[in-house]
């Protein structure tokens, strides 16, 4: 497998440069210009003055170097928004079509490639954040993914690709990174292979993935992606580009059995080409261990290797203030082996970390979430996000200052996940409560409103996409979360112990405020 250059992505930049001086000339509508851009990683914001530049950071880790790279560019262009994304990615807004440029070029000095950021190409693969580090996981598979993202490049620029071509891997049943359901997925098992699945996705028509093979040897997966995209070859709809995903092949090849079946012949044919895919990878171990001093707190994690910790931080919304990024750098930068894994619920991890570097740590990142509430998923939203219809970021500031108003204690809630617009950025399908952005008509006038989606699952072997239960306005989802956050505490459980015991109490409270 030859590995992409670098000169060969800096290539394409010119052609980026000449459509986006074209698009703020206004001689390039903004959708012929979406569909352009989204290749390189940056699309325009809502209103056309400025941009996002979307930077992959490859199976969610953000090592020191890639780390500088975006400090330095936050302060050398004054950035003045970043957001976390739950496909572990890095978004900068606000940008000038310079800065763009510019970061987006020498981006890939620092082994950060913005290429296949958006549009009709393979996304960011993802990976579990604590792969390597997490006590209890199955095996590390942060190589294997780190692999798979090398090889997914290869077909940013082939024929007859999905809308959109999502890879997971996950390390334990935890399933954090939504393996299966994603068009492609990695489940970990606890004899050191791989459960396939395949044809999986959130947004409008969720569907989850078809296991197509079991007990996979690591060696092995880029057959297994090579058959995923041999398969919608023969049999997606990319013609219709509604329908231009992995998740509608299920149907239309009469269901799972029929679509498995097809996967496997696809599968034989790879196998049968000759082409050697294999990999030979040797998973890296961590050498460092603790010095003997030790760290402790809701967001310290103890790793499995010897007197290491793991900090987590989440800022509101997955929006670091980009000075309390930058700062963080500085504090980490000239410690041994520390880097930061961004977790797909919008906030990282710093590991490897002493337990003297962990309090440090601790101390950088004091601005963020305060309670298992405050760490609620948010996408971008309408007031930045060319697709979104309600503003999610404001909905969530506006939630999470009505909480704290109301006193409510830690556990009454649980996280919530929020989407401008059914594309799902949020997740709103898979948490607890979630929210798609929409609107409701009442008496011929159109109001901000979200959909509510309640009981949502991603737990490997328990996974539930979240029930429709109603229409409820903007402005009384605040109020309505109090009313829930209320009756919890006053039950003496935590939300979980509490929804466990009669899972229609949250209906019962949603009633009067859906419309």
């Amino acid at each position: 497998m030859n590995k992409i250059s670098t000169d060969s992505w800096k290539q394409e930049l010119p052609m980026f440069r000449e459509k986006t001086e074209a698009f703020y000339a206004g001689e390039l509508d903004k959708n012929a210009y979406k569909g352009f851009s989204g290749k390189f990683g940056s699309y325009a914001q809502k209103g056309g003055t400025a941009h996002m530049l979307r930077l992959r950071m490859t199976a969610g880790r953000l090592t020191k170097e890639k780390m500088a790279f975006v400090a330095d560019a936050v302060r050398n262009h004054g950035v003045d928004l970043l957001h976390f994304t739950t496909c572990q990615t890095v978004q900068l807004h606000n940008l000038k079509k310079d800065s763009v440029y510019d970061i987006m070029e020498h981006a890939l000095d620092s082994g950060i490639v913005t290429m296949g950021g958006g549009g009709d190409f393979p996304r960011n693969v993802m990976c579990s954040p604590l792969s390597g580090v997490e006590k209890g996981e199955y095996f590390d598979v942060l190589p294997y993914a780190e692999a798979m993202a090398e090889y997914a490049m290869h077909f940013i620029n082939a024929e007859k690709m999905p809308r959109k071509l999502k890879i997971g891997f996950s390390s334990s049943p935890s399933n954090i990174t939504h393996v299966t359901y994603r068009d492609l997925g990695f489940a970990a098992r606890e004899d050191g292979t791989f459960d396939v699945y395949c044809a999986g996705g959130l947004g409008n028509n969720p569907k989850f993935g078809v296991k197509v093979a079991e007990a996979v040897n690591p060696d092995q997966i880029l057959f297994y992606a090579k058959a995923m995209w041999l398969t919608f070859r023969a049999y997606g709809n990319y013609e219709n580009r509604g329908k231009a995903r992995t998740r509608y092949m299920v149907e239309a090849l009469g269901g799972a059995e029929n679509y498995k079946k097809a996967y496997l012949e696809k599968l034989q044919e790879v196998l049968d080409s000759g082409e050697d895919l294999t990999l030979h990878l040797s998973v890296p171990e961590i050498t460092k261990r603790g010095d003997g001093s030790t760290a402790s707190g809701p967001r310290v994690i103890a790793q499995k290797q010897e007197g290491l910790y793991a900090v987590k931080w989440h800022p509101i919304g997955g929006s670091p203030v980009p000075a309390d990024f930058c700062a963080l750098y500085d504090v980490i930068k000239d410690m041994d082996a520390v880097e930061l894994r961004l977790d797909p619920n919008e906030f990282v991890y710093v590991i490897n970390l002493t337990g003297a570097e962990a309090e440090k740590v601790l101390e950088a990142t004091k601005n963020g979430a305060e309670s298992l509430f405050e760490e609620s998923v948010s996408c971008i939203g309408a007031s930045i996000c060319q697709q979104g219809v309600r503003d999610s970021q404001a909905l969530l500031r506006a939630c999470v200052h009505a909480v704290r108003e109301a006193g409510l204690p830690c556990g009454a809630l649980p996280l919530i996940h929020i989407s401008g617009c059914p594309s799902s950025c949020g997740t709103h399908q898979t948490g607890a409560l979630g929210f798609r952005g929409g609107v409701k008509m009442i008496d011929k006038v159109a109001h901000p409103a979200f959909v509510l989606y309640v009981n949502g699952c991603s737990l490997q072997g328990q996974e539930t996409m979240g029930r429709e239960a109603g229409t409820m306005l903007e402005a009384d989802i605040p109020a309505f979360l109090v009313a829930l956050g209320t009756a919890v505490a006053e039950s003496g459980l935590s939300f979980e112990e509490w929804n466990a015991k009669d899972p229609s109490a949250i209906d019962r409270i949603a009633a009067p405020y859906l419309k």
